[in-house]
């Protein structure tokens, strides 16, 4: 039972962050962003887009205060790993390829 949350969470994280994606991509376009400009505002847009998405969970959960603070933190943290994971595997990396692309991907958008 605990597999199966677990992966209908990742699920979530990783349909958060595709949309995300699509959506700040969009977005980028609409504005005729290019080069860093560009992946500048999709980064900030992603992280901006994680961040409402984990603090309308917290809220569906009625959270505050301090459970609220570390739901969320560890809700960005989550969302933030499986969109890395997710860009890596569309590369096709494996490996210490694959490692180093995430924990680059993680680090810029923390």
């Amino acid at each position: 039972m605990k597999k199966i949350a677990i992966a209908a969470l990742l699920g979530l994280f990783a349909a958060t962050s595709f949309a995300a994606d699509a959506a700040c991509d969009a977005k980028a376009a609409e504005k005729k962003l290019a080069g860093a400009a560009k992946e500048s505002f999709v980064t900030k847009c992603e992280k901006d887009t994680i961040k409402a998405s984990c603090d309308k969970q917290a809220a569906d959960k009625k959270l505050a205060g301090a459970a609220k603070n570390s739901f969320e933190k560890k809700c960005s943290s989550d969302a933030i790993n499986a969109s890395c994971d997710k860009e890596a595997a569309g590369k096709k990396l494996a490996g210490a390829a694959k490692n180093s692309y995430v924990k680059k991907c993680v680090k810029d958008l923390q």
